[in-house]
C-alpha cells in the first residue's frame, strides 16, 4: 500500500507541475487573443491600467490554482499593504521566474521593466506591450519611461540583479534602479523572496520536473527614501539585501538555494 501510495503520490505531482504550465499558457494564450479587443474597444486613458487589472487577477488565477493542489505554496499576503502606496519601485531579489507572478498577482497598478526578448514573446508580449511595460533596453530609454510612468502615479517592478540569482544569497546589482529613483525621486520598497526549492531558476529549464511541495514566501524589507548619490545608495542596498536575506530566511540557511537534484540516468 505505501508503494502504490508513494507512486501515486508521483503522478499526482506530474500532473500538478506539467497541467500547471500548460494552464498558465492557455491563460496567456486567451489574454493575448483578448488584448486586440481591448485595444480597438477601450479608450486609451484606460486601457493600461484596466490591462495591468486584468494581469493581476489572471496571475492570481494561476497562482490560486496551484495552491489548492496543496503541493504548492504561495504566502503572499505581504504585499496586499502596497496596493494604495503612492509611487515608489518594488525591488524584489530573483530567485526564479515565478517572481514577477507572485508580486503582479497582488498589486493593480505596477509597470514592470522586462527584457526585450520577453516583450516579443507571443505569450507575454502583447499583454506586457497593452500595460506600458517598459523594455530594458537602451538603458537611457528606460531610465526616461521608467520615470515617466512614475510620474503617472504608478508602481515600478524592478529586480536589482538584473537576472535570477546565481551567486549566494544575491547577484551584484545593477545601478539602473539607483539612477530611475534618483532622477524619479521616489522611495525604494524592497521585497524579499524567500524559497525552499531552485525551481526556475537560473538554468533550470521550463519543463523540468521539480521535487514537491514548494514553498515562497513574500515579506517586505526596509524602504529607502529616494538617493541624492546613486552609487551610495547602490552599496547600501547590496548590502541590505545580502544582510536581511541572510538574517531573515524562514527556509534554509543563509538563503542558499539548495542544490540541484542530480539528474536521474
Amino acid at each position: 500500500m505505501r508503494a502504490l501510495s508513494t507512486i501515486a503520490l508521483q503522478l499526482y505531482d506530474y500532473l500538478v507541475v506539467y497541467l500547471g504550465l500548460l494552464w498558465l499558457g492557455v491563460l496567456c494564450l486567451v489574454y493575448s487573443v483578448v488584448t486586440p479587443l481591448i485595444y480597438l474597444l477601450l479608450p486609451k486613458r484606460w486601457r493600461r491600467n484596466i490591462w495591468r487589472v486584468a494581469i493581476m487577477w489572471m496571475f492570481r488565477l494561476f497562482l490560486g490554482s496551484l495552491n489548492l493542489t496543496r503541493r504548492c505554496h504561495f504566502d503572499l499576503e505581504a504585499l496586499d499593504v502596497l496596493r494604495n502606496e503612492p509611487a515608489l519601485i518594488i525591488a524584489p531579489n530573483h530567485p526564479s521566474l515565478l517572481d514577477a507572478v507572485m508580486i503582479l498577482s497582488r498589486l493593480p497598478n505596477v509597470s514592470c521593466v522586462m527584457k526585450a526578448d520577453l516583450m516579443n514573446n507571443i505569450f507575454l508580449g502583447a499583454g506586457a506591450r497593452l500595460a506600458a511595460y517598459i523594455r530594458n533596453e537602451p538603458l537611457r530609454k528606460m531610465v526616461m519611461l521608467a520615470q515617466q510612468d512614475l510620474q503617472s502615479g504608478s508602481q515600478l517592478l524592478l529586480f536589482p540583479e538584473g537576472t535570477r540569482t546565481i551567486r549566494n544569497p544575491v547577484n551584484p546589482l545593477t545601478g539602473s534602479i539607483g539612477l530611475i529613483a534618483h532622477h524619479a525621486q521616489v522611495p525604494v520598497q524592497t521585497v524579499l523572496i524567500e524559497t525552499d526549492t531552485r525551481y526556475l531558476s537560473k538554468g533550470w529549464t521550463l519543463f523540468r520536473k521539480p521535487p514537491l511541495p514548494l514553498h515562497f514566501r513574500v515579506r517586505l524589507g526596509r524602504r529607502f527614501d529616494p538617493p541624492q548619490h546613486t552609487h551610495a545608495f547602490m552599496a547600501e542596498l547590496e548590502h541590505y539585501f545580502s544582510h536581511d536575506l541572510v538574517q531573515g530566511s524562514a527556509f534554509y540557511p543563509a538563503n542558499e538555494l539548495p542544490p540541484v537534484p542530480a539528474a536521474k540516468s
